[in-house]
């Protein structure tokens, strides 16, 4: 039966079992949403922007485990989903991109809406396709899906121009197909995974860190069972938050440059530092000559490139968390590390100093806080900075896939939308977006698809009146030059103001009321009195998304805080 290239998308997303799809229509993929018309087995959402369905199809892939797919059009609808392909991309997030194209013979002539999407998104995808011919859609959408979901995880583009959409051919959506040097299932070396367990068992000072991977394999069960077994401190990456619940007693908390005392000061005395899942980005890792320098290193990762890539290693094991640490397990047995438990509980906490000064705001850490105790098992997504630093801190996280942030590329703007993957994903759970007042507005035309959508997602914005994290940068490593990061500062203000006070003009927008133009509730808290209050009120709203502009400190910093060029134990408290 011969069908068009449109048809056969649709029949590939269907046996990908694909539900949900994030898109935005224009010219190329006209022939593909006119079938979509007809589909009832796959919704459509409406996004109000390019990057938000990539970010909205990653948070929908983050929380669920499954492949997010979105659909956008040619020319600048492919050039605007970019930065979402490489948040995905550095994230390890699963999602298949699909982009319309001028048609083929118009290629390489600056056509209308004309870009070489290949060429752009190739640096910041896993994979991508342009496809020539009618009969490589089948075959072309199987591999995208393959590869998107199967060894380190990743986004994939597939560019189909106008007149593929529109060709006939007769055949099949491939059952399976072979991809050439490509083999993301491995032999497990036993022997590495011998040495390792035999590492661990005879080291003095072992410290477990678990990093986004583990999400990704859902390892979270098998390593609890370790946990319990061998009783061993454990340490995350910001991406590993979540496999251990906060508040366990083991789990010493997020090392790096935002980083606990405690998870830190463990990671520089610990003598085996057990990784998992993790990149030893910079982030985390401070000055690399310093980092865990009395440690010999046991890395698992499902990524050949990312073993010893930043960090050298003693022990490299290469295969998926969960496959591995089935193997490692029936090996461990209780640990004595009766001293080491001792040293450890021995690093008190950072004095908490914050909002003790009589400034006005509200301490983030206390909003949080409150958050947590009010919604305890939400999906916690964030935009990036204070915000995401304090979330990370102050939120009592205790199940996988809950925590949905750019970890990577750091991405302004990624967690509204995000969340809203997040919520059509999970609809029965409740999904909060903790943001800057910077950040949110990088996405918030989504407000426009939360609110047609009816998703109670909860925006939770600490209003500092400030670009929050580079402000703090600032204040401290620039001499309070507060460079265009006030975000009330108008023609009237001094070009050198560096001290926020009575006079400064009002806040642009309001939020409250930029909530209501769009139909969503909209909430304003000024003092630690109201919080629980409101927070009452957004519990019983549940067909409309829901902002709470918290009125923080305005100069409120995170800490610790590690200075670059520093090893990660010297934080600043």
């Amino acid at each position: 039966m011969k069908r068009k290239g449109t048809e056969m998308i649709v029949e590939a997303l269907k046996r990908e079992n694909v539900e949900i799809v994030f898109g935005y229509p224009g010219g190329a993929v006209i022939p593909l949403f006119d079938v979509l018309y007809d589909e009832d087995s796959i919704e459509v959402v409406l996004v109000r922007h390019e990057q938000a369905a990539v970010h909205a199809a990653d948070g929908y892939a983050r929380s669920t485990g499954k492949t997010g797919v979105c659909i956008v059009t040619s020319g600048p609808g492919a050039t605007n989903t970019i930065t979402g392909l490489a948040t995905a991309n550095f994230d390890s997030v699963p999602v298949v991109c699909i982009s319309g194209q001028v048609p083929s013979t118009m290629i390489g002539n600056d056509a209308f809406q004309e870009a070489d999407t290949i060429g752009i998104s190739r640096p910041v995808t896993k994979h991508s396709y342009l496809i020539t011919d009618r009969s490589e859609v089948g075959s072309s959408l199987k591999k995208a899906f393959l590869i998107a979901g199967s060894g380190r995880p990743g986004p994939v583009v597939v560019d189909v121009p106008k007149d593929i959409f529109l060709a006939e051919a007769d055949d099949e959506y491939p059952e399976e197909v072979h991809i050439r040097g490509y083999t993301p299932h491995q032999k497990i070396d036993k022997e590495s995974i011998q040495q390792a367990a035999e590492a661990l068992l005879s080291a003095e000072k072992p410290l477990f860190f678990i990093g986004g991977g583990m999400h990704i394999s859902g390892a979270a069960g098998i390593f609890s069972r370790i946990m319990d077994t061998v009783q061993i401190p454990v340490v995350t990456s910001l991406m590993g938050i979540g496999i251990v619940p906060s508040d366990h007693s083991l789990n010493l908390g997020m090392i790096g440059m935002h980083g606990s005392f405690a998870a830190n000061k463990a990671v520089s005395s610990c003598d085996l530092l057990f990784s998992i899942g993790v990149r030893f980005d910079d982030r985390a890792t401070g000055d690399l000559s310093k980092f865990a320098r009395n440690a010999k290193i046991i890395h698992i990762d499902i990524d050949p490139t990312s073993i010893a890539r930043n960090v050298p290693v003693d022990i490299s094991i290469l295969g998926d968390a969960k496959e591995v640490l089935r193997e490692l397990s029936p090996l461990l047995k209780p640990c004595s590390t009766a001293e080491w438990s001792s040293e450890i509980a021995s690093y008190k906490p950072e004095e908490d100093t914050r909002n003790k000064t009589g400034v006005p705001g509200l301490p983030p850490e206390q909003v949080i806080r409150k958050i947590s105790r009010k919604f305890p098992d939400a999906i916690i997504s964030t935009e990036v900075g204070q915000n995401q630093m304090w979330a990370s801190m102050f939120y009592n996280f205790h199940t996988p896939r809950s925590w949905l942030t750019s970890g990577g590329l750091g991405t302004m703007g990624y967690g509204f939308p995000a969340a809203i993957g997040a919520q059509i994903g999970n609809p029965d759970k409740r999904v909060i977006d903790i943001a800057g007042d910077g950040s949110i507005q990088m996405n918030i035309q989504e407000l426009a698809t939360a609110v047609h959508e009816e998703l109670p997602v909860i925006i939770a914005i600490l209003n500092n009146g400030f670009l929050g994290m580079v402000r703090q940068w600032q204040e401290i490593f620039h001499d309070r030059h507060y460079s265009k990061t006030c975000l009330r500062a108008g023609k009237k203000c001094a070009r050198r103001c560096s001290t926020p006070g009575e006079n400064c003009p009002p806040y642009v927008p309001d939020f409250v009321k930029l909530a209501e133009s769009y139909g969503a509730a909209g909430f304003r808290v000024e003092s630690i009195q109201e919080v629980d209050a409101v927070l009452d009120k957004a519990e019983t709203i549940t067909d409309r998304p829901i902002i709470i502009d918290f009125i923080i400190s305005r100069e409120e910093n995170v800490y610790p805080m590690v200075p670059p060029g520093a090893g990660i134990e010297e934080m600043l408290l």
